[in-house]
């Protein structure tokens, strides 16, 4: 017998052929129906290459290293012809190292001399002669490749680019995510049945009723009062959404104001699709790490018990979470890997970023988008250089996978267009608010330029006040304002840590609190109760605070109005004023961007820059200053500008290019609690750390600053790429982390 795989626990061994047919069979279950055929293929070719005497040799014991990947490729070269050998072959030879490159005919090794495909294979077949250790044709006695209809295959993988303005841009970008598509497939049906033999893996999954999770948000919002016209307003709009829910679509547009309800309104929504249509689940997508925690508690108390959430984000560990069964936690752990799992709230980044990989465990949840209601929260933070490879990524779920997605945004670019132009065209896309006349009524404040005008000024306008934030382009100017103003004043950027950050939003909270309990309509504020928060834009996003004026340094539009969402936030104050903001003063100015250019032209053009007419405008005009821009992360792009084909897709080397945040910093772990410096210690020791733990206690510095805590000798990563402060007199729990020392204690 040709042996797969070994039970540790129980000495028992599982077969090659038993294995093969076993992902065979799931590759198919989790298929499409287009390509069920291509996939049971694929899963039983994948592992031939252990029918190899070498394998057999390494599985009993034997220190010997074996490639056992590269043959299930050579022997789909052989059988089928160049598209469905060309997925199969990508998906085999990657299912354990990842997805490669495929390269040119003349190529033969990428920039790191890892052999590209061809040359894996070439070098298996020659191997196979010279070698019958190496040999593993002893697959074709138990494993037997099924026929498949190539026309049709070919028919599928051109269906959706024949109408397409580029139509061979297009043919590289959807070939791709075919191969993704399949490659995701195989590795989760692999790891299935390998984890389920060598019981390393359980059963366990989470669960939710959909029915249930309804009936409790239509209770939830029953419950609210409509009595004023605010109120009677936003009760309007939410109604024009749910009126549509019976509407097909493949893709919907809720726009709706701050203050509107936006979260339950998509949530009642995403439901009432999901079991009309019977979908299997519904995936939220955040922009940031700070609005899934607000989101999921929102959800946690509204949901109870009906709906266990699968929180996926780089700054939340389960392990940290001492009250969970065991069971459960089984459970938690198997739909991280694989999204097998009823209700998700991830980050953008991890969404797209897995979609557009090459890896086996981010790709391993692909095939598990299908049948999903997918949410974008604020959507228009997609990253305009990636907006095209997101924009794709979202019609091809939707498209090819049964899926459908909610864009969810206040302020709403012209999506429709943008959705036709670089992607698949043909879409049905459904706008879910049409009358926009009761947006005027969620205006909190109005919005006013105050133009050039010094720190020392800005801070004695601010002094003006009860509650003032002042938002600015730069950590550093943020903090030197800090540093001028007197009284109660916190601060907040990423030079603090995650876990500073929390306590000072924390302390913020109660202070405003007690504020407007002790001083009914802030009226008659002593100075020594007044509050100052300076900070960069991360308050933006997610930071529900309530702010009697604020103050932002003109940036995007975008930003100004998500700085004026925290400015009479509850609307308890008549004639509240966001007032935008350039510095006189020449060491604290931002250079000018095109964003912020636009914003400025939007403030002389428009009366409120609220007006839907004005934000349109401003993305129609943003977008199209910046098409390259839009359109330079795609497949497609990058093989023109390596001058590559649909032939030689460069799947690794794309996806290590492939980051929606820019990694211009890098994040320094700063010793706070006993916990933190028991991490650091693993880390010096070189034990295994949980990324994730470390999260709450890193700070973030550009790369530049980073070099130059390195001259002073103050970080250290003990050789493990893992940044961590030496000496904590450079770090301040209400500043953050200090580039250099002005006071020197001997």
């Amino acid at each position: 017998m040709y042996i797969a795989h070994i039970n540790e626990r129980t000495g028992e061994t599982q077969s090659v052929r038993e294995h093969s047919e076993n992902v065979a069979a799931l590759c198919e279950q989790f298929s499409i129906p287009e390509l069920k055929r291509l996939s049971y293929m694929i899963g039983l070719d994948h592992d031939t290459g252990k029918y190899c005497n070498y394998f057999q040799r390494k599985i009993n014991g034997e220190n010997i290293r074996v490639d056992h990947s590269t043959a299930g490729a050579v022997a789909a070269k052989r059988y089928y012809g160049p598209a469905v050998s060309m997925i199969a072959g990508l998906c085999i030879a990657g299912h354990h190292a990842g997805i490669p490159d495929a390269g040119l005919p003349g190529d033969a090794y990428r920039e790191d001399h890892a052999p590209i495909l061809r040359t894996r294979m070439a070098q298996k077949e020659k191997r196979c002669e010279r070698d019958a250790d190496e040999n593993f044709e002893a697959y074709r006695k138990e494993i037997d490749l099924p026929k498949i209809d190539e026309m049709e295959i070919g028919k599928f993988l051109i269906r959706e680019c024949i109408t397409q303005k580029n139509r061979d841009d297009a043919a590289i970008d959807n070939f791709a995510f075919i191969v993704r598509y399949c490659f995701s497939c195989l590795v989760d049906a692999d790891s299935i049945d390998t984890g389920t033999f060598c019981e390393t893996r359980t059963e366990d999954t989470l669960q939710a009723d959909f029915q249930k999770c309804l009936d409790k948000v239509n209770r939830r919002l029953d419950a609210f009062v409509c009595e004023t016209e605010l109120q009677r307003a936003r009760s309007r709009l939410q109604k024009q959404a749910f009126t549509k829910a019976e509407q097909d679509a493949e893709i919907y547009l809720m726009h709706m104001p701050t203050g509107s309800g936006k979260t339950l309104c998509s949530v009642k929504f995403a439901l009432q699709r999901a079991i009309a249509k019977k979908k299997k689940r519904i995936i939220y997508v955040i922009p940031y790490n700070n609005i899934i925690d607000q989101t999921a508690a929102e959800f946690e108390k509204v949901f109870g018990e009906d709906a266990q959430i699968l929180r996926h984000q780089s700054s939340f560990s389960y392990e940290d979470m001492e009250d969970l069964d065991e069971d459960y936690r089984n459970a938690l752990k198997n739909g991280t890997e694989n999204w097998d799992a009823p209700l998700i709230i991830t980050t953008a980044v991890q969404f797209f970023e897995s979609l557009h990989s090459n890896k086996r465990g981010k790709l391993r949840k692909l095939h598990n988008l299908a049948d999903s209601i997918l949410v974008f929260d604020e959507a228009h933070l997609m990253p305009m250089a990636y907006l095209q490879p997101c924009l794709q990524a979202v019609s091809y779920v939707t498209r090819y996978l049964n899926s459908e997605a909610l864009f969810l945004t206040a302020t709403m670019p012209d999506f429709e267009t943008l959705l036709r132009q670089y992607t698949i065209t043909g879409e049905k896309i459904l706008h879910l608010i049409d009358d926009t006349k009761d947006f005027a009524l969620f205006e909190k404040c109005s919005f006013e330029q105050l133009g050039a005008i010094s720190a020392e000024a800005l801070l004695r306008k601010a002094d003006d006040a009860a509650s003032a934030l002042i938002v600015t382009n730069s950590k550093r100017t943020a903090r030197k304002l800090y540093e001028l103003a007197d009284g109660d004043k916190y601060y907040l950027s990423t030079y603090l840590t995650a876990l500073d950050r929390k306590e000072i939003i924390k302390k913020i909270r109660e202070k405003l609190k007690a504020l407007e309990n002790d001083f009914p309509g802030l009226v008659n504020v002593p100075e020594d109760r007044k509050i100052r928060i300076f900070s960069t834009s991360l308050i933006e996003a997610g930071v529900d605070l309530d702010l009697e004026t604020v103050f932002r340094e003109m940036t995007g539009l975008d930003s100004i109005l998500q700085s004026g969402g925290r400015c009479n936030r509850e609307g308890k104050r008549e004639d509240a004023v966001t007032y935008t903001f350039s510095f006189a003063d020449e060491e604290l100015r931002s250079r000018e961007t095109e964003a912020s250019e636009l914003a400025q032209g939007m403030f002389v053009k428009y009366d409120q820059i609220t007006d839907s007419g004005c934000i349109r405008e401003y993305y129609d005009r943003l977008f199209g200053m910046n098409l390259e821009k839009i359109t330079s992360n795609t497949m497609s792009s990058y093989c023109k500008k390596n001058g590559l084909n649909i032939e030689s897709l460069p799947f690794r080397s794309y996806a290590e290019k492939f980051h929606l945040i820019d990694d211009k910093t890098e994040s320094i772990i700063v010793p706070q609690d006993a916990e933190s410096r028991r991490l650091i210690e693993s880390i010096r020791y070189q034990e295994h750390v949980s990324s994730r733990k470390l999260q709450k206690y890193a700070c973030t510095v550009s790369k530049k600053e980073c070099e130059e805590l390195m001259k002073q000798g103050v970080l250290n990563d003990y050789g493990r790429g893992i940044w961590c402060l030496t000496n904590e007199n450079y770090y301040n729990q209400e500043t953050g982390i200090r580039i250099e020392l002005t006071d020197y204690i001997l």
